[in-house]
């Protein structure tokens, strides 16, 4: 088993002190290498140690998370953000390439999302371009919390071997497979993401994206016909029928009947 090395970064001793164990206890393959109370005691970590992970609270006070990885050269590290942040926060994170963690931390959250940044962290000191998509997709987040009222544009989706920045308007229908998402755009074209649909209706969640059915995820704006004749139908413009879901018929017409007001 390959070892890594992590620093954990947050001005509460006690929340350092319970990651310190929870790593220990079920993480083996990483090694804690320092702690820090704030972004300036990170900095000297990182100009001391060799360092593959960095946990990041990020509502510190005097500098915070998001300030302190525009002051390194993030794209070197996997970062997972340890966090309490609202909604907000939480739709842009969601949106990107960096994973995070709510507070309290529950531990098999923590090993899925060690073993996931490990993961693109291979894949990116492997692949330039993957480590050029991930930099663009951390700068993407910063741009995407600072306009907080705005509506998410761009999402990181994660493939296997690797990452995409896709634009949300772009994308017609969301289809599950399993574990994973398909993603489908104009044309014939598409991408197997590593996340759930349901992941992905939390990032998109708005008026533009409606489930129609468990398995199903359309944007609304890529909507051309729907049909009652033999079932419940979405027509989309490249002539793809999705089923609806009776339960979903009635939210979905008002979904439809809100997005054509938008529209006009």
């Amino acid at each position: 088993m390959n070892n890594y090395k992590a620093i954990i970064v947050d001005d509460e001793y006690n929340l350092r002190e319970v990651m310190n164990t929870l790593l220990t206890e079920y993480c083996p393959q990483i090694t804690v290498c320092g702690s820090a109370a704030s972004a300036e005691e990170a900095r000297s970590l990182l100009r001391k140690q060799t360092v593959d992970l960095i946990f990041l609270d990020i509502s510190m006070p005097q500098e915070d998370g998001f300030a302190f990885l525009q002051s390194i050269e993030k794209e070197n590290y996997a970062v997972i953000f340890v966090t309490a942040y609202q909604e907000y926060a939480l739709k842009a994170l969601r949106a990107s390439a960096v994973d995070y963690l709510l507070k309290p931390v529950n531990a098999n959250e923590l090993v899925e999302a060690v073993d996931k940044a490990i993961h693109y962290l291979l894949i990116r000191r492997q692949k330039k371009e993957a480590q050029l998509v991930y930099k663009d997709s951390l700068s993407m987040l910063d741009t995407q919390l600072k306009a907080t009222s705005k509506p998410i544009e761009k999402i990181t989706v994660p493939e296997q071997f690797g990452f995409q920045i896709v634009k949300v308007i772009d994308i017609m229908y969301l289809e599950a497979d399993s574990n994973y998402t398909i993603l489908h755009f104009s044309g014939l074209n598409k991408i197997v993401a590593t996340r759930s649909l349901g992941d992905f209706e939390k990032i998109l969640e708005g008026p533009d994206f409606f489930r129609i059915h468990k398995s199903t995820l359309v944007n609304l704006r890529f909507l051309k016909a729907y049909s009652s004749y033999q079932g419940n139908f979405a027509e989309l413009v490249d002539g793809t029928r999705l089923s609806i879901s009776r339960r979903k018929i009635q939210e979905f017409k008002t979904a439809v009947s809100y997005i054509s007001k938008l529209v006009e």
